[in-house]
């Protein structure tokens, strides 16, 4: 064999024995640290185990039904409303009074120029005096026919015709007396009053201006015990009405309802209730109010806060309870909402204990430990 080859296998083996060499090292090395970390393992203390959340739940009390405020809208109007005018023509001489301002009851606002009235008064009441001098003479002539008479002296027909020239003068001076009254009469309604205690609205003459018997003079607004008009679905009863507030201007106020009416409005197809206010704010006629009203809803289920309530899949919402320290989920269907709680059947039982705060902390599943139960 030549020197060449000779060279080529110790070569070779010498790599063979110091690559074993190398592995052999290797092996030992881990398996020194192996040893090593177990050892490490086995003098460290033990894991702390994790603190529990802790949670804060109220029992499930069932209820048989839920209050709920139905509300309807109305109007504030004024108890009267009207529109004043003249039962005559003639020339308006007064207005005293401005739109808005306020009036008394009985307080003359307008005037009818009543030249005319007055002159026919003087008339009649002179012709008065006049039918009255003639009915003396003839009185004093009839008296004197009587006594005539039976002297002898007269004939019946001359008394008869004396009687009757009285009772045509007395007649007369009773016809003067019906002009003079209807002018009294005319002269008075020549006067506009005010039927109750009001402000004025609307204007629509001006003075010196003629104006028609039935002619709009102004409106008079009653502002004194204002009611509320509100139209209510036909299920509604007197009993349903009778402890009720009304809310304007965001204030409420007590109202007691004075009538419901018994027809039905062919547009809306409500009932019209009119109700009192019990308040002391003034009111402006024409605004909108509101009719609050507590219905009771029958319906077997409890009330939780909003803050326990989660979405669930779809439209489902879900709460958590607690049992026996674990979190688990119960399905729930939404009867009623109010500001901060909410009126739900669910899949849980009375007594259950709900997460009513802070529900977002923990997950279905999870291991809780209650707040104040000792652990």
């Amino acid at each position: 064999m030549s020197q060449g080859i000779m060279s080529r296998i110790l070569r070779r083996i010498g790599i063979l024995i110091g690559t074993a060499l190398a592995v052999a090292i290797a092996i030992g090395a881990v398996m020194f640290g192996s040893d090593a970390l177990a050892k490490r393992a086995e003098n460290a203390p033990p894991p702390v185990a994790a603190t529990l959340a802790t949670v804060a739940v109220s029992p499930v009390q069932f209820e048989d039904h839920y209050t709920t405020t139905r509300r309807f809208l109305g109007q504030v109007e004024a108890t009267a409303d009207a529109v004043l005018s003249f039962e005559l023509s003639g020339r308006l001489a007064d207005l005293t009074v401005d739109e808005g301002e306020s009036v008394a009851k009985g307080a003359v606002i307008a005037r009818l120029d009543t030249a005319l009235l007055e002159a026919e008064r003087l008339r009649l009441a002179a012709s008065k005096d006049a039918t009255a001098a003639q009915l003396t003479f003839a009185e004093t002539r009839l008296k004197r026919a009587e006594q005539l008479l039976g002297e002898g002296f007269s004939s019946q027909e001359t008394l008869d015709q004396a009687r009757a020239t009285r009772d045509e003068l007395v007649s007369r001076i009773a016809e003067i007396d019906a002009g003079l009254t209807t002018v009294a009469i005319n002269i008075e309604k020549s006067e506009l009053r005010t039927p109750f205690d009001g402000r004025v609205g609307a204007l629509d003459v001006e003075i010196a201006e003629t104006v028609n018997p039935g002619q709009m003079i102004l409106t008079l607004i009653e502002t004194s015990d204002p009611i509320v008009r509100v139209g209510l679905p036909l299920s509604m009863t007197e009993a349903d009405l009778q402890s009720v507030q009304i809310e304007t201007a965001g204030a409420q106020h007590d109202a007691q309802l004075l009538q419901l009416r018994p027809d039905i409005d062919p547009t809306t197809r409500t009932r019209t209730a009119l109700f009192a206010l019990d308040t002391d704010v003034p009111l402006t006629f024409g605004q909108t109010a509101t009719l609050l009203i507590d219905v009771t809803v029958p319906a077997q289920g409890a009330w939780v806060t909003l803050d326990a309530l989660q979405q669930g899949s779809g439209s489902i919402w879900t709460v958590l309870v607690v049992e026996d320290s674990i979190v688990r989920t119960a399905a729930v269907e939404v009867l009623f909402q109010q500001s901060d709680r909410a009126f739900v059947q669910g899949s849980f039982s009375e007594g259950a204990q709900l997460i009513a705060t802070g529900a977002h902390r923990v997950v279905p599943g999870q291991q809780v430990q209650i707040s104040g139960d000792g652990a």
